[in-house]
């Protein structure tokens, strides 16, 4: 029965390999090329692992897995997408081409409903494991009614993993978080076919692999051989055809692959230290027969395959397969080290198309066909119980009008507006879900985790009576904070996870984390891929820039602006007063309930006189400036009712943000007994503001007048204003805020920091690089060419 079924699942396969193998030649050779540039695309990737992929969809998996494709195979998921009846004929020839299939999977880009975005080579492979963690939280809290997974369908979370990527750190991050230890429904299956992008994988690497994967709990196992292989190396002196191929390097392997048949006879017993028994042992097969033995591996082999994800599926945690896989399988450049990128020739896909017996150019299988029955039972299967519909949940309060007085940071601040959100956001506090890489205490989360318990899915045991501490560390199944170990990239990875839960789960969360600022240039990868896949959620980077003061420059920021104005679907704020931080919090957490985007914001520990920000007395005043906090900025210092008020004169308009607005005002205060007017706009959204500016200069290149101007920008500097020069102020680097003059038209003078930090004061480091009182005050100067 194993036999016959295999034997369909064979016939499936070969469709699955021609059709990927010509959805890339269609793009290369048949396509009209366009501005002469070479298409690409990976036919020797997609041979490698089109066994496995036909085993894993039409043998293995059920309603409710979830799998993470390696890129280079995509086209083997399209293929397959197609057979099932998921892709219109009409993509098949549209791989990277505008609005057709995409070069890698990808969740938000492809037409055929892609679960992990891949690309960013090693954190497609990761992604499913964060997505077992945020499935497993959701089914720990009784109120979110996470997936159940009920009579046993589905809920596995699968990667398939190019050997290649075991060289990415991030793949060895996530390995070893302590949290990843219980995954039991976390399989991975590495395509070992012992080739990169360039090369030959040098020595047998698979060995050192396996043991850094079991010493963090993972069960390994191994599909090396197929049944051919093994049933001769059963045979009388097979041991010896073993002990060959096993020792042999991958180099010689490889070659060995592609040299004529007869000097694969006369080379294998070079590999032996007993090459006259093992020439005579080899003798028993023919030149065809034996090359097509060697190759005959285990991620080759169905049966193979199906014993080995078995005893992987039946894991206590999560488990890896190692699939041994030719590069290039069934093509002419199979095995070849520099195979990656070679497209197949006219001839040589008329020699494949001959070879797997393929009629049409885009072949379906045959509904009445014994394997159009294996076809229809695993789409079927696949098709499951389908995902519960979102909730429907309450929008974000505007506002708590809470008050902020005295001296604050924003840092301080956030810890606040978190715990408000228990008490002043019904229906929205249980799905809060904050998460931080063994930094919870130093930014500010003591007070939300001493009030809402960390997560775990086993309950702790009683401990022995303790010193009584600030920081509560209970561990609860119901807690709403996780802590992961010290790895930015993981941080990033489970927020972006988090942060697809309404789209994966049917339930959403609004997933905070918080990360010291300067180290998010570590997770950024990861921090990409999150919102690439269309994560949304919050990022706090805490605290910020040279304002740190003496932990010094290893540990200050000057450059994350830029990571916060350039990454799409994200609104950058650094706010600086509590009431800033407030009403941009909820408007983010809003964001996520909207689906809309993600939001970074970019906190201090610097303390800053709350009086500074006198709020209107009047609710309508308030909402007023609370819209133009979440729009960008507002103007905090405004001179133009002062005598002898003259923008073509002695006007100037500052711009600050987060920590230097209190030292622009502070200039501002100086500098009108010089009789120079400086009006301070306190740039609360670098992110939004900047968008609004490029919006306006969208519509400005697409022809419209009407996008020529921007009523906000007329609210922060009237048009009769616009003749003063603009100097901008960031505890960042000064391009962050240079482009305001090119929004209003006029001349600017950037201030920040552009080179190392080092140690000291936050005083002495303002005045040291040029963003402290007197050196705005003289910027000031500077622009009126005083």
């Amino acid at each position: 029965m194993s036999a016959d079924r295999d034997a369909l699942l064979a016939r499936i396969q070969d469709k699955v390999l021609w059709l990927s193998v010509n959805i890339v030649h269609h793009a290369n050779n048949v396509r009209p090329a366009r501005d002469g540039l070479k298409v690409g695309g990976h036919q020797a990737s997609s041979a490698s692992v089109a066994t496995i992929m036909t085993s894993l969809y039409f043998d293995f998996m059920r309603g409710g897995d979830r799998i993470s494709v390696k890129p280079h195979a995509s086209p083997v998921y399209h293929a397959i997408q197609y057979l099932l009846g998921n892709l219109d004929q009409r993509y098949m020839g549209t791989l990277r081409d505008l609005h057709g299939l995409q070069a890698y999977p990808s969740r938000t880009k492809d037409p055929d409903g892609v679960d992990f975005s891949t690309g960013s080579v090693g954190l497609g492979a990761v992604a499913p494991n964060f997505a077992s963690l945020v499935d497993r939280y959701t089914r720990t809290h009784s109120d979110l009614k996470g997936w159940t997974h009920e009579e046993g369908l589905g809920g596995r979370y699968i990667s398939l993993v190019g050997d290649a990527e075991l060289d990415e750190g991030s793949v060895w991050e996530a390995i070893a978080e302590p949290t990843m230890a219980h995954l039991d429904d976390v399989i991975w299956v590495v395509d070992l076919n012992r080739q990169s992008l360039d090369r030959v994988i040098p020595g047998i690497r698979v060995g050192a692999w396996a043991s850094m994967f079991a010493a963090n709990g993972w069960t390994v196992v191994n599909a090396k051989y197929g049944n051919r292989l093994e049933a001769a190396f059963a045979m009388p002196r097979g041991d010896l055809l073993r002990e060959a191929i096993d020792e042999m390097s991958n180099e010689l392997y490889q070659r060995l692959l592609r040299v004529p048949p007869g000097e694969l006879r006369d080379w294998l017993p070079r590999a032996s230290r007993y090459p006259s028994d093992l020439a005579e042992f080899v003798a028993m097969w023919d030149d065809e027969e034996l090359l097509e033995l060697v190759r005959n591996l285990g991620g080759h082999d169905f049966s193979k395959l199906r014993e080995a994800l078995a005893e992987a599926d039946a894991a206590d945690g999560p488990s890896v397969v190692f699939a041994y896989t030719l590069k290039g399988w069934m093509l002419p450049s199979v095995g070849d080290p520099q195979n990656h990128s070679v497209i197949l020739s006219d001839d040589q896909m008329a020699q494949l198309r001959t070879g797997l017996r393929i009629g049409e150019e885009w072949p379906l299988v045959d509904p009445l066909s014994p394997e159009g029955a294996v076809l229809e039972g695993a789409r079927d299967r696949l098709r499951g119980n389908g995902l519960p519909e979102p909730p429907e949940l309450p929008a974000l309060p505007a506002q708590f009008e809470r008050g902020y007085r005295g001296s604050m940071s924003t840092q301080q601040t956030f810890g606040l507006v978190l715990t408000e959100i228990t008490r002043g956001a019904e229906g929205i506090a249980d799905r809060l879900v904050t998460v931080s890489p063994d930094v919870a205490s130093s930014t500010n989360l003591g007070g939300w985790i001493n009030k809402v318990g960390v997560w775990t899915e086993r309950e702790a045991g009683p401990l022995p009576e303790d010193v009584q501490r600030a920081l509560r560390w209970e561990e609860i199944p119901h807690g709403q904070h996780i802590e992961l170990g010290i790895s930015e990239n993981n941080l990033f990875m489970m927020l972006g996870q988090l942060g697809l839960s309404h789209e994966m789960l049917g339930e959403t969360l609004f997933p905070i984390g918080t990360i010291y600022d300067p180290f998010i240039r570590r997770g950024l990868d990861a921090l990409f891929y999150g919102v690439y896949a269309g994560g949304r959620f919050i990022f706090v980077g805490t605290p910020s820039g040279i304002s740190l003061g003496p932990e010094g420059g290893a540990h200050q920021s000057i450059n994350t602006p830029a990571i916060g104005i350039g990454l799409p679907d994200v609104s950058y704020y650094e706010p600086c007063f509590g009431a800033e931080v407030e009403w941009v919090m909820l408007h983010a957490l809003e964001q996520i309930r909207l689906r809309s985007e993600s939001t970074y914001l970019r906190l201090t520990t610097l303390k800053v006189d709350q009086g500074l920000l006198p709020l209107p007395s009047d609710p309508a005043g308030v909402e007023g400036l609370r819209r133009r906090v979440i729009q960008g900025g507002y103007r905090i210092v405004d001179r133009s009712g002062l005598d002898g008020y003259d923008p073509a004169r002695n006007v100037v308009h500052v711009f600050a943000c987060g920590a230097i607005v209190p030292e622009a005002i502070r200039a501002s205060e100086a500098l009108v007994g010089e009789g120079v007017y400086a009006n301070v706009i306190n740039v609360t959204g670098p992110g939004p503001l900047y968008r609004r500016y490029q919006a306006m200069v969208n519509e400005v290149a697409r022809g419209s007048d009407a996008g020529a101007t921007d009523p906000f920008w007329d609210e922060l500097i009237a048009p009769s204003e616009r003749l003063a020069p603009i100097v901008t102020v960031i505890d960042g680097h000064p391009q962050a805020l240079a482009w305001i003059g090119g929004a209003l038209s006029e001349r600017a003078y950037p201030l920040g920091v552009t080179t190392f930090g080092q140690s000291g004061s936050p005083s002495d480091l303002h005045r040291e690089y040029g963003i402290d009182s007197d050196s705005i005050a003289g910027a000031c100067f500077g622009a009126l060419g005083y």
